[in-house]
């Protein structure tokens, strides 16, 4: 039977949402969850937003440091605290999305391992029920 969706049991998440694109991503971290630590984000959401946010780095250093050390400097240190809080929301939200707390974060201090852990984490595929911190964005 073409053309007809398949209805999921009683209870059970319907099939997955589409995937953020990459301007979908950086555009809902940037504006409609600038500073926001509540909920949940998709790997898509925090993977595109940390590609982003490492181009637009190295690009504001390199054209900063072609202009002036100093400059450079300055525009790197802009940019820096821009990105911070958005930065520091969908990666917290990212670890509600996999049942953590986002003080988990705090895990980064860990010299290598930290981040290695972390990494995992982010990588890692969200919960696909609702938790603590909401239902699934990937399966609303």
């Amino acid at each position: 039977m073409e053309g007809m969706n398949p209805v999921p049991a009683p209870g059970l998440p319907a099939g997955p949402r589409p995937q953020l694109g990459l301007v979908e991503a950086v555009k809902t971290c940037l504006t409609e969850k600038y500073c926001n630590f509540e909920g949940r984000a998709r790997r898509s959401e925090y993977w595109w937003f940390a590609l982003a946010n490492g181009v637009v780095s190295y690009l504001v250093n390199l054209i900063g440091g072609l202009i002036s050390p100093t400059t450079g400097l300055v525009l790197a240190c802009i940019v820096a605290l821009a990105l911070l809080l958005p930065g520091l929301g969908v990666g917290v939200r990212r670890l509600h999305d996999i049942g953590k707390s986002g003080w988990m974060w705090l895990i980064a201090l860990i010299p290598i391992v930290g981040a290695i852990i972390l990494l995992v984490w982010f990588a890692k595929d969200g919960d696909r029920n609702p938790n603590q911190y909401g239902p699934s964005p990937k399966y609303q």
